[in-house]
């Protein structure tokens, strides 16, 4: 790259100060040249903390500046498709915080505005940058496990907090849209595969009116994921692969460190031998924020396509449908 990748930042969520924002502050490839906030305190705190040149009271104001290569959007979910689209529409790259929309027609339009306006857009799944996730993709498409057979996923917290957009319906909380879309893409992208159909329940919240918790079957040709989340539960995360002459434990598999150290163990078909594959000193969202860099300037391409976002929205759009329909 001729000179780093330029940031802006549209608020200052937390997701941005606690992880995105520290990894393009250790990155090579970028800086944070600007962020912005509906409150000017915070945005002014939060450059001066991350070191950016600049800070606004607005986020029209931040998409105005010609310095500003690309923007990272963390944003409430309900909001993120109309930013993405003014974004590119402003001629800035686009990292969008997941889920990229609420329905799978939104990520279209997404698409169409990146396209008519030649910049890059993608969600920010850090789960597709981890080198555990690279070594399952390796260990199934090896034959490691033989024939893949079934999938079973879980990702659990508790929060009833009512001024947790988690729990805010206007704002697109819910179980599905923060959680739910971590087990889907991630049987995406270790197998390659393409789902072919959804069964689901999914009980929602009288007082939030979200939902709390979900539990779908995904059928692929010869394999199923069966997998749930939930908002009111213990907290909890897993993914594991199940083939015929052996299994893979994917250890803290969405929040690496938070969850637990990563690892990916590999069992035999008897249970007799692991192999244990540890990831002690990798940085999923500093892989992120780089590779993001890197495709902007045209040194790479390896970041989430929209067309993979879309694939997981349209598993969410199924299980809300079946649900609702359960409920009914």
């Amino acid at each position: 790259m001729s000179r780093p990748f330029r940031w802006g930042c549209l608020s200052t969520a937390k997701i941005a100060r606690e992880h995105v924002l520290p990894a393009i502050a250790r990155s090579e490839t970028g800086v944070l040249h600007a962020i912005s906030s509906r409150d000017a305190g915070r945005a002014q705190i939060a450059a001066t903390r991350f070191g950016a040149a600049r800070w606004y009271d607005s986020h029209d104001a931040l998409l105005a500046d010609r310095d500003v290569d690309g923007v990272y959007i963390p944003l409430p979910t309900s909001h993120h498709t109309e930013w993405a689209i003014r974004a590119a529409e402003a001629g800035k790259h686009v990292l969008c915080e997941k889920p990229i929309a609420l329905k799978a027609s939104d990520i279209d339009r997404i698409a169409a505005a990146g396209q008519d306006n030649n910049v890059l857009i993608s969600e920010a799944y850090m789960v597709w940058y981890h080198p555990q996730w690279h070594k399952v993709r390796e260990l199934i498409q090896n034959g490691s496990i033989g024939r893949l057979r079934q999938v079973t996923g879980g990702f659990s917290f508790y929060n009833v907090d009512p001024a947790n957009t988690r729990n805010q319906l206007e704002a697109g909380g819910g179980a599905l849209p923060d959680i739910g879309v971590y087990p889907v893409i991630t049987t995406l992208m270790s197998t390659g595969s393409v789902p072919l159909s959804v069964e689901a329940q999914v009980e929602f919240s009288p007082e939030f009116e979200t939902d709390i918790y979900a539990q779908a079957v995904v059928r692929f040709e010869g394999f199923n994921l069966n997998f749930h989340v939930s908002t009111q539960m213990a907290l909890h995360q897993s993914m594991r692969f199940m083939g015929e002459t052996g299994w893979i434990d994917v250890r803290a598999p969405f929040n690496a460190g938070d969850y637990g150290a990563a690892e990916v163990v590999l069992h035999d078909q008897t249970n007799a031998q692991q192999q244990v594959f540890r990831f002690t000193s990798a940085r999923q969202y500093q892989e992120q924020v780089d590779a993001f860099a890197l495709a902007c300037a045209g040194n790479g391409s390896g970041v989430v396509p929209l067309s993979l976002s879309r694939q997981v929205q349209e598993v969410l759009d199924q299980i809300y449908a079946a649900g609702r329909s359960e409920n009914r």
